[in-house]
């Protein structure tokens, strides 16, 4: 590996973490940048995903105050591994052809689920007026949803994720991003594990982005927590809208 691919891996590692911690969608910065120094799409997908994995660790750390306490996450943990594993095979098992002109649409819709989030919730009904059974199967489903997208793609996770977690949980925005970390973690880790073990990760390319992202999503994460909540969620919005009209002109190119 070239020193100037080393250095464009470095400061693609950096953005990508912070983007991931503030709205998700790094992936589209380092998944170029490992197809620009020679990596064929899908090992550059498979070490990509592998990647930035570090960056939703330090993330997590970075948010942490805005976690809820006690054990109300844990049931969503299992669901988050299930749906990264089916994701994970959809992406070894299947032509990506297909996928690949689905999720510019899947990205735009999760956008503009969160850009008209009250409007939406007038119409499915607030969070906070839902029965707790089905609060709680609602939450399970966006969870799935999210990580078998995940599992597959994994860019704009977090726009996904942010977009259903905040139609159906009556918290803060805040909140909602550090609920959204903890998820990409664990959706960072599943991935790891099964590519590690099935995919043709390039450990290179993963040695020179993994510690990059850590850094970016730790500054990331720490800078959500000062944003107010009109200028996050325009952030996302904004970021998940360029993200799924990106991906658009990249399927139909």
């Amino acid at each position: 590996m070239e020193l100037s691919d080393v250095a464009l891996l470095i400061a693609a590692g950096l953005a990508a973490g912070t983007v991931n911690a503030v709205a998700g969608g790094g992936s589209l910065i380092t998944f170029p940048a490992l197809i620009a120094i020679g990596l064929p799409p899908v090992p550059a997908n498979v070490s990509n995903s592998v990647s930035v994995f570090p960056g939703y660790v330090a993330s997590v750390a970075g948010s942490r105050m805005d976690l809820p306490r006690g054990r109300a996450l844990w049931p969503l943990l299992p669901t988050a591994v299930a749906g990264t594993v089916v994701g994970c095979v959809l992406l070894l098992a299947t032509p990506a052809r297909a996928f690949e002109l689905v999720v510019p649409f899947l990205v735009l819709g999760a956008t503009a689920v969160l850009a008209f989030q009250d409007p939406l919730r007038r119409l499915v009904g607030h969070p906070a007026d839902l029965a707790p059974r089905r609060r709680t199967v609602t939450v399970q489903a966006m969870v799935a949803l999210g990580t078998v997208y995940g599992g597959y793609f994994g860019a704009a996770l977090g726009v996904m994720l942010v977009a259903g977690l905040a139609l159906v949980l009556d918290t803060t925005l805040a909140r909602v991003s550090a609920i959204k970390n903890l998820l990409s973690a664990v959706v960072g880790l599943t991935t790891l594990v099964v590519f590690a073990l099935f995919g043709p990760v390039d450990w290179a390319a993963v040695a020179v982005v993994a510690p990059a992202t850590l850094v970016g999503g730790y500054v990331g994460a720490r800078l959500v927590r000062r944003l107010p909540p009109v200028v996050l969620k325009t952030l996302i919005v904004v970021f998940g809208t360029v993200i799924g009209l990106y991906l658009l002109y990249r399927a139909l190119g």
